[in-house]
């Protein structure tokens, strides 16, 4: 087993619950915005042949980032009323003093801003990170795994649904910020620290097929296996309808958009077999209002979903369970708060208005629903194992 990083905070603060800041020395919310934010943006400027004025723009912004205090959006920006209401008291301080979920959040806001996505202009609904979300489908790594879907065909159910399931799982770790200041960590030294999956199963078993819902995180080698997973509950019965929540715009880097279904959805049409047959299964559940996609502008919100708006809460109250994916989305589930490690899941989601299902890889500090001689083992280690993405969960809350 593996233990924290030594950069966590101090004791007292994990115990108090105490919301993750950006600029403790030391820590991987520092790391973040001074190490992965300005790789990001380099990849962003090297990708695209954006004119001075971006590119000033973008310099700007990281000119402000590391050395200056947080500005408003422009006047007239798209969701600038929006966005000032959630800044609340962050707005003029140093990026360094305010709180870790809502720095990051706006941090793509302000990218996407500099790069003139949401216009007016020649660049706007150009996706700043298109080329290496598409770059990943083209990877050889994608045709092994959708090749592999002939073979978890041909398994008894119960061992297709540990596999699509864990698929799912997993390829939460294909996640290109995370890639930025990190090697992928492949396959080896991976553990599953909390698996409540067979409640899922069991809670699918002893429910009356109704609708799935998934709220999607990353595009390509993740979003894959997520469509995967519906298309597996629709196609065993598990579920009468599903619903696939994503972002309404580029977030996150590698977040998904419905331009990025429609890529993966076109990706696995090309591949023969079982992955082409489930393309066509999914693109005929659309046209045919068994399978909804959905985007609300609250999925790119640097908020809790414990303030999420009313039309949203009723939307998900309508499902059987709702299959929350990966560390962004957990961050808003529990709350970005420094939580005992043991701290219930259940207890911190009972505001959640449906069955739910978190599958999340870890990749920040953030982390509850352990067992103590989880905790303990992990601890007791000298390697961190929060933030590298080789540690996972699958919590369940009925």
């Amino acid at each position: 087993m593996e233990k924290a990083e030594a950069s966590d905070t101090s004791e007292a603060s994990v115990a108090s619950g105490a919301p993750v800041i950006t600029g403790a020395p030391g820590t991987f919310a520092r790391s973040v915005l001074a190490e992965r934010h300005p790789a990001l943006v380099r990849q962003v400027r090297d990708a695209f042949p954006y004119p001075p004025e971006l590119q000033r723009a973008l310099d700007a912004l990281l000119e402000e980032t590391a050395h200056g205090r947080i500005q408003r959006l422009p006047p007239g920006a798209a969701d600038a009323d929006r966005w000032a209401a959630w800044g609340g008291g962050h707005i003029g301080r140093p990026w360094f003093e305010v709180p870790f979920l809502w720095a990051e959040s706006y941090f793509y806001r302000r990218l996407l801003e500099a790069v003139g996505y949401f216009g007016p202009g020649p660049w706007q609904g150009v996706d700043p990170f298109a080329p290496f979300k598409r770059a990943e489908l083209n990877d050889a790594a994608v045709e092994g795994e959708l090749a592999a879907l002939d073979e978890v065909a041909r398994l008894p159910l119960a061992e297709q649904d540990h596999a699509l399931l864990g698929a799912a799982l997993w390829g939460n770790r294909a996640d290109l910020g995370f890639r930025i200041s990190a090697a992928d960590p492949g396959t080896a030294g991976t553990h599953v620290i909390a698996d409540d999956s067979p409640r899922f199963w069991r809670h699918l078993a002893d429910t009356s097929p109704g609708t799935v819902y998934l709220v999607a995180d990353n595009a390509g080698r993740e979003l894959i296996p997520d469509l995967v997973l519906l298309d597996h509950l629709l196609t065993t019965g598990r579920a009468a309808r599903a619903v696939l929540h994503v972002k309404p715009s580029p977030y996150y880097v590698s977040d998904a958009t419905p331009a990025d279904v429609l890529d993966c959805l076109r990706r696995m049409a090309e591949a023969p077999g079982r992955a082409a047959e489930t393309a066509t299964r999914l693109r005929s559940a659309l046209t045919g209002g068994r399978l909804t996609l959905k985007a609300h502008p609250f999925s790119c919100a640097p908020l809790p979903y414990a303030a999420m708006p009313a039309d949203l809460r009723t939307d998900l109250a309508a499902a059987t369970v709702t299959v929350v994916k990966g560390d962004l989305n957990y961050r808003r589930l529990v709350g970005d708060n420094l939580w005992p490690a043991t701290t219930p899941f259940a207890a911190l989601t009972g505001y959640f208005p449906s069955p739910l299902l978190a599958l999340r890889t870890l990749k920040c500090d953030v982390a509850v629903g352990l067992a103590p001689a989880t905790v303990t083992a992990l601890e007791s280690g000298t390697t961190p194992w929060r933030t590298t993405g080789t540690h996972a969960v699958l919590h369940f809350r009925p």
